[in-house]
């Protein structure tokens, strides 16, 4: 056994030298011949480049891709900083989206938004005739106003003459007065079957051409600008949210609500005795009048 270790002893001996002197042998080389690899890899760069260099349609079709690469890229980052500076500008104004009232799927996301934020709470209306809105059962506030807390509307007089000037701006044949006095004479029957059933229920009657339709329900506000000669589905609806922002135009649009529904001018629309309820500042009874109710027509 002895003699066998010392044979091996022998053998791995210069062995290992000869490992060592193989590794500095082959470091050697590949040091000496990278000049020569370098110069061959040069060369044949050189050799590539020239043949390209001579290819004009090649270096065409490479400057006008990197062309379109560069348009694409600075017009992304263009759209990119436009969109995120009116982003902000959205954000400070308290503006949540704005869409379109037109097409069935928008009609339907509307709806639904409203229902969700507005159902068994308290909401305030600014409208024309309010027939579309909610006396419709397809209405954006059908379901909100007929389950809400409380609700404070404020219609047209249909005998003022801003209702005579508001259905006289819209072209189409098919909007006359006497539509605008059937539609606001089903809103008020609406109104009367939910006081009848115990909802707190207030309405009241503006004389002056609709300027803006409002719907407010928790911390939002649906708005729409009645323009004239246009009828007010066609326009588009913005949403407002209430934030601790002073910029926010939701202060504005509630205050514009406030000041309306508080105008000592508005007659109240009892809906029990069918009178208008005229009182003075400090909110006392000043006087009573008759609604021409039986002038209301059926409508069409």
């Amino acid at each position: 056994m002895f003699k066998n270790l010392h044979i091996k002893e022998i053998v791995n001996g210069p062995a290992h030298i000869l490992y060592h002197v193989g590794m500095i042998i082959l470091s050697a080389s590949i040091a000496l011949s990278l000049p020569y690899t370098a110069d061959f890899v040069a060369r044949k760069s050189l050799v590539l480049w020239a043949s390209v260099a001579n290819e004009k349609i090649f270096l065409t079709s490479v400057e006008i891709s990197l062309a379109i690469v560069l348009i694409l890229l600075f017009s992304y980052i263009g759209r990119n900083w436009r969109a995120r500076r009116l982003s902000g500008m959205a954000k400070k104004a308290g503006l949540v989206s704005v869409s379109s009232s037109t097409g069935f799927l928008a009609r339907i996301r509307h709806r639904r938004s409203k229902e969700s934020r507005g159902l068994a709470r308290d909401i305030m209306v600014i409208g024309s005739t309010g027939f579309r809105t909610f006396v419709d059962e397809k209405g954006d506030l059908h379901a909100v106003v007929k389950n809400c807390r409380e609700a404070r509307i404020m219609l047209l007089n249909p005998y003022s003459e801003g209702a005579r000037i508001r259905a006289k701006s819209i072209l189409d044949p098919d909007i006359t007065i006497e539509r605008f006095r059937a539609q606001i004479g089903q809103s008020i029957d609406f109104l009367k079957g939910l006081k009848a059933a115990q909802k707190n229920i207030r309405l009241k009657l503006y004389d002056e051409v609709p300027f803006l339709k409002l719907a407010i329900s928790s911390d939002y506000i649906w708005v729409k600008h009645y323009h004239a000669g246009l009828d007010v589905q066609l326009m588009p609806e913005y949403v407002f949210r209430y934030d601790q922002n002073p910029g926010s135009l939701y202060v504005p649009f509630y205050q514009f609500f406030l000041r309306w529904w508080n105008d000592r001018r508005i007659p109240e629309y009892d809906l029990e005795s069918d009178e208008l309820v005229f009182r003075d500042s400090a909110g006392n009874v000043e006087r009573r009048a008759k609604f021409r109710e039986d002038e209301l027509l059926v409508a069409i």
